[in-house]
């Protein structure tokens, strides 16, 4: 059996706190807020995606999120010349490519690595020059895999919606095709000496085969969790997660 690489880190994502705040306007409910709540429930860092369109989280919350934070903040963000200004500028812990379209509700697939290699390469460099991990968002695909690791990326983020819609939906054949498609890819990618994170749709039902991968070293939730603190509150729904991983983990210490 392969021993964990380290400690299964909890990210929160806080977008969707300032999806709440923009629909009606005003400053409340108030991101920096909810990512402190979070530090203080066992989030070992705080994700934040500032789309193009600033459709949730704003520069400004950004510029809060690096003043107020203890723990790393994982900036999300389009492989644009604007995004990685505004990286350059704050130089976050870490940044992660992600892909982004207008039309879409949510961040709907991978990284396109395979065929933007050459450009995405010109892309990172600036950006681990000055200290940032750079993290690619991908699928479970081996091809994609090999090129984040060409281009020199440090972390993947591989992609588990597909597995998380299929348990949702019922659809259990399929969630098992994809839970392996996720075990096997993250077990390829440690291969090549990369940091393995995934993240996306993931639920207390979906979370607890994904964080008992030895190689997975992070999980980055948000939608569930911010849905999940209606009912119960921002922290009891963070600790609860964070217990679940932990049981995950156990029985491979």
């Amino acid at each position: 059996m392969i021993a964990p690489v380290g400690n299964l880190r909890l990210g929160v994502n806080i977008d969707h706190v300032a999806t709440v705040r923009n629909a009606r306007g005003g400053e409340t409910p108030d991101p920096l807020r909810a990512a402190q709540i979070a530090q203080a429930a066992g989030a070992d860092g705080i994700t934040a995606h500032l789309r193009e369109d600033r459709r949730h989280i704003s520069d400004a919350d950004i510029e809060g999120l690096m003043d107020v934070l203890t723990v790393p903040l994982n900036f999300e963000m389009a492989a644009t010349d604007e995004m990685q200004a505004i990286a350059l500028r704050h130089q976050p812990h870490a940044v992660c490519i992600v892909p982004e379209k207008r039309e879409e509700r949510t961040t709907e697939g991978g990284l396109e690595v395979a065929r933007e290699e050459n450009g995405l390469a010109h892309f990172i460099a600036p950006l681990r020059d000055a200290g940032c991990r750079v993290s690619i968002f991908i699928a479970a695909d081996i091809r994609q895999i090999e090129a984040a690791h060409r281009i020199g990326a440090q972390v993947i983020e591989l992609h588990s919606g597909a597995y998380c819609d299929a348990h949702h939906e019922g659809r259990f054949d399929d969630r098992d095709r994809e839970l392996t498609a996720l075990r096997e890819m993250a077990t390829f990618a440690h291969g090549l000496g990369l940091e393995v994170h995934v993240g996306h749709g993931l639920t207390y039902e979906t979370v607890t085969p994904v964080a008992a991968f030895p190689e997975v070293v992070e999980l980055n939730i948000g939608h569930f969790l911010i849905g999940e603190a209606i009912f119960l509150g921002l922290e009891p729904a963070i600790r609860e997660m964070r217990r679940l991983m932990d049981d995950a983990r156990t029985p491979l210490l």
